[in-house]
């Protein structure tokens, strides 16, 4: 089909649009156009363009303010719509519109994500009034979009929890892009830095110390670019440093850089992990990694009496990792002694080995760890996985 509208654009910046346009119908430019131009925003990039094509361009380029889709002629666009949204930043307001007055189609829409939704004739002033709400920055119907927070903990040294998390940040960052930030808070010991090849700096501990201090210019300055959806805070302060903060500077850390972000990946120290309270009973995903050494499964068991039941909104999950490695116990007896089946297995393999003492650089590919990590993605993405949850396979 031909354009109908050519795709226009004021935008010559090298700095992403506040707005983004997706339509082919000409009606709608023209609103769209007149709503821009009577609210200031003259950095406007306006595409003759589907759904499909937005689904395919955004989420490889840095994410506008305002991104507005036309679903017309899409037969299925909720999931499409789910995807896009995945693929933003967080700080990226979504509004639709199309043809169809339907209550149904609204909610649907609304639940996965989108700020507002309008059906065509298009009236300029509802959209002057819901645009300028949502780039005042106040938008009471607009869904709370932080990032997603997984927080990876080792029960014991050892267990592998720093690989684990690496590999987990890099590919919830990928397939489709997503911006993740990774965060090392290990100031003394942390490997993360060293298993990606990248150089840390002080700006997390400083971060740490003097949350007052962090801003757009901090991070911008701070975060060190691992690939171009993952970013990383991780510091490596002198052996005789004090490594123990506030846990206030944590949550004021991660209120910030979850508005920058899809998903923030927490290796929280063992050794520190009590005194976050309200840090591992935030909303999202808390997993514990062990190997299956009894004194992990004593870990296992103490560390789910201490977290106490899972909520609606946050979730916790226990990787068993180097299952089958010498000394490990059986799954079966594991179990017992843990008092709670893991939720997912991840076998013993030198591959997965050589990954972690050698980092990414020298292995950037790791199969047998991908695939015992694809529940795992699956669950905190929220999609479908063919690998099991439970553990019938081994348990009959």
């Amino acid at each position: 089909m031909d354009d109908v509208i050519p795709a226009t654009s004021l935008h010559t910046g090298t700095s992403p649009p506040r707005a983004l346009v997706y339509t082919r119908d000409e009606n709608a430019a023209g609103i769209i156009r007149q709503t821009m131009a009577e609210m200031g925003i003259l950095d406007t990039v306006l595409k003759a363009d589907t759904l499909s094509t937005a689904l395919r361009d955004v989420p490889n380029s840095p994410s506008p303010r305002l991104l507005i889709i036309d679903i017309d002629g899409d037969p299925d666009p909720v999931p499409k719509l789910r995807s896009l949204i995945d693929a933003c930043e967080p700080s990226t307001s979504v509004i639709v519109i199309g043809k169809d007055n339907d209550i149904r189609l609204f909610r649907e829409i609304r639940a996965v994500g989108v700020a507002d939704y309008f059906f065509k004739p298009l009236v300029t002033a509802l959209l002057i009034r819901s645009c300028r709400a949502i780039t005042g920055g106040v938008q009471e119907s607009q869904p709370n979009r932080s990032a997603k927070m997984i927080f990876v903990v080792g029960v014991r040294g050892g267990c592998g929890a720093s690989t684990l998390t690496v590999r987990t940040a890099l590919k919830l960052s990928e397939n489709p892009p997503r911006p993740v930030l990774l965060l090392d808070l290990d100031l003394q010991f942390g490997d993360i830095a060293l298993q990606l090849d990248a150089t840390p700096n002080s700006a997390l501990s400083e971060a740490l110390a003097q949350s007052e201090r962090v801003d757009d210019l901090f991070l911008e300055r701070g975060l060190v670019k691992v690939t171009g959806h993952l970013d990383l805070m991780a510091s490596l302060t002198y052996l005789d440093a004090a490594t123990r903060f506030d846990e206030t500077a944590l949550l004021s850390l991660l209120e910030k850089v979850g508005q920058r972000y899809r998903y923030v990946v927490v290796d929280v120290p063992a050794a520190h992990a009590p005194a976050f309270v309200q840090t591992l009973h935030l909303p999202g995903t808390l997993i514990l990694v062990s190997d299956g050494r009894l004194v992990s499964a004593r870990e296992v068991a103490r560390w789910y009496q201490w977290l106490g039941t899972k909520g609606d909104d946050r979730k916790v999950m226990h990787i068993l990792n180097k299952n089958g490695a010498h000394g490990a116990l059986s799954v079966d007896d594991f179990t017992k002694a843990a008092g709670k089946a893991p939720d997912v297995l991840i076998p013993f393999s030198r591959e997965v080995t050589a990954q972690a003492l050698e980092g990414l650089k020298v292995h950037p590919d790791c199969p047998p760890l991908d695939r015992g990590l694809d529940p795992v993605i699956a669950q905190v993405a929220g999609k479908p996985s063919e690998a099991p949850w439970s553990l019938k396979r081994w348990l009959g």
